[in-house]
């Protein structure tokens, strides 16, 4: 199966953090959204460039396998991976570390399914958009 990753960096913000400093388990989650936000930005497949191709992706399933605690001011590295998969779906997996440590704080994965945008249908095959995509940056 092939893969393509993108590493970014964040950090954690006063708003994601309880009083306790600490941030809520929640957060991870919408830390794996930024994580795909910057992976379609480097790679040419957002959110928008599917809208515009009458496709929405929503999620079906996501999970998160939390290691560490995280905190207040934190810097972390995220790297989200791309899983090829013959089917009509998207397959990411994302591990969270702490950018100074290099420990692991995070790591799970999410799955999307394409539906057409209008009809609110699944589809069944790739739409070209992302064959298109696949030919441009995995190796076939």
């Amino acid at each position: 199966m092939q893969t393509l990753t993108h590493t970014t960096e964040l950090e954690v913000k006063f708003s994601e953090a309880d009083p306790l400093g600490i941030v809520w388990h929640g957060h991870f989650i919408r830390y794996f959204e930024d994580g795909r936000e910057a992976f379609g930005e480097t790679y040419g497949i957002r959110y928008l460039d599917f809208f515009r191709s009458n496709i929405v992706v929503p999620i079906v399933n996501i999970n998160c396998d939390y290691k560490r605690i995280l905190r207040y001011g934190h810097k972390i590295r995220l790297e989200t991976t791309y899983h090829d998969s013959p089917a009509a779906k998207l397959i990411f997996n994302y591990a969270i570390y702490d950018a100074k440590t290099n420990e692991q704080v995070a790591k799970g994965n999410s799955l999307q399914v394409f539906m057409d945008k209008e009809k609110m249908e699944l589809m069944l095959t790739l739409p070209q958009f992302m064959i298109d995509w696949k030919k441009k940056w995995l190796k076939q």
